[in-house]
């Protein structure tokens, strides 16, 4: 079995970064993962950690085969690792009892868990490995709480520690968490790459090529865009959204605004799919194609874009579709 690291596709800047290191011996304390979702980021830090802990690596690299490596990798995506020295932290990943709450974290990663998984094992050696590694998934979602109580660790770590923050929004992170971790950005993938994963997961060819072409570069969003029922809602949702902009009253707007606090949770997708679609109209409109110049549909992007930033920070989903529904129709003026 391949060592997880060497299965990262499309990030040779950010794999040759950690394989140096690794290979020296003089891997940072803290690393921040930056990119979009979906293009390697936890798989990375996973791959990483296995290293770390691998009972027999080589030049600093995980030899995939050991214990150690088999129980660094969760079995399955979002799950646990069953290596005591590696720690994920995440957003309403443990049960409330688990980490001594009362109640389920719904908008942040708490305190609580921090102080649970992180602060009660930190200062101490690792359990059996060469290494112990906390990997916080979605970093961004830290309560303010949280992050200060992580800040000490992350100044004075023990000398075996090695903490990896993921983000796809690493401008939401406090400066003092940034200033404190060894950056590494993760970009979009090629398109091709994308396409390639969805086929060995079992796409058929033709239609791994049509989600990866308006995936951004995300594999995740590219295996939502090949569910049948994700690609009609999203389709749907363009379709009402653009019709809304060229609609004689505001009435449509509102009525889609009021539409989308009944799919909270659906709507950053669509709007990441709306923002590709207007993206998708601005290269059209260079070629001299369309009605509107591309300035107006770049403008529609930055629009899109600026609604899914007000959503991640909890902003009022009515209020928010109502804004960039209404700025979209100003901008057909």
């Amino acid at each position: 079995m391949p060592a997880t690291l060497d299965t990262v596709l499309g990030q040779a800047t950010a794999l040759e970064t950690l394989r140096r290191a690794l290979a020296t011996g003089r891997t940072h304390h803290a690393y921040l993962f930056d990119g979009p979702e979906g293009v390697g980021k936890e798989r990375a830090a996973f791959g990483l950690a296995q290293c770390l802990v691998c009972e027999r690596p080589s030049a600093g690299l995980a030899c995939g085969s050991c214990s150690a490596c088999g129980r660094a990798v969760p079995a399955e995506p979002g799950g646990l690792p069953l290596h005591p020295d590696i720690a994920v932290l995440g957003r309403g990943l443990y049960e409330p009892a688990q980490i001594g709450r009362k109640t389920p974290e719904s908008r942040e990663i708490s305190i609580d868990q921090v102080r649970t998984i992180v602060l009660s094992r930190a200062a101490f050696p690792p359990h059996e490995g060469r290494a112990r590694v906390f990997i916080v998934r979605a970093a961004d979602e830290l309560g303010v709480s949280a992050a200060n109580a992580l800040l000490k660790t992350l100044e004075e770590p023990h000398r075996a520690t090695t903490f990896v923050l993921l983000t796809a929004r690493k401008g939401s992170l406090l400066s003092t968490i940034r200033s404190r971790a060894l950056a590494l950005r993760f970009g979009a993938l090629p398109l091709a790459v994308v396409a390639e994963v969805l086929v060995a997961g079992g796409l058929a060819p033709e239609a791994a090529a049509r989600a990866a072409a308006d995936s951004g570069g995300s594999v995740a969003r590219a295996r939502e865009l090949a569910d049948a029922e994700i690609s009609a809602a999203l389709d749907g949702f363009i379709g009402r959204v653009r019709a809304a902009i060229d609609a004689p009253s505001a009435s449509e707007a509102y009525a889609l605004a009021e539409d989308g606090k009944k799919g909270k949770a659906e709507l950053p997708l669509l709007l990441g799919g709306l923002a590709l679609a207007f993206a998708r109209d601005a290269r059209e409109a260079a070629r001299g194609r369309g009605a509107a110049s591309p300035e107006v549909h770049a403008g529609r992007y930055d629009l899109a874009m600026r609604a899914m930033k007000q959503l991640h920070a909890n902003g009022s989903t009515q209020l928010v579709m109502e804004s960039l529904l209404l700025g979209l129709r100003a901008s057909a003026r």
